[in-house]
């Protein structure tokens, strides 16, 4: 499922939630939790790409080591 297609769907349930108890909220208000969702989604993702890059990096370390002291 795609990030904003995600997002989108937790706001919609939120939604749901909230006015299933009786409450109702401004539209913009809904908008904007799901850019807030969105950014945390997008967050979570650069953090976890830059532990594998950090991984591939030392990886790659290790193999021009070999590579270099290979008899």
């Amino acid at each position: 499922m795609h990030k904003t297609a995600h997002a989108q769907d937790i706001t919609r349930r939120f939604r749901e939630m909230v006015e299933a108890a009786g409450h109702t909220l401004p539209v913009e208000h809904y908008d904007e939790l799901s850019l807030l969702i969105e950014a945390g989604i997008d967050t979570v993702l650069v953090e976890r790409l830059e532990k594998i890059a950090d991984e591939l990096q030392k990886m790659s370390r290790k193999v021009r080591n070999e590579a270099e002291n290979f008899e």
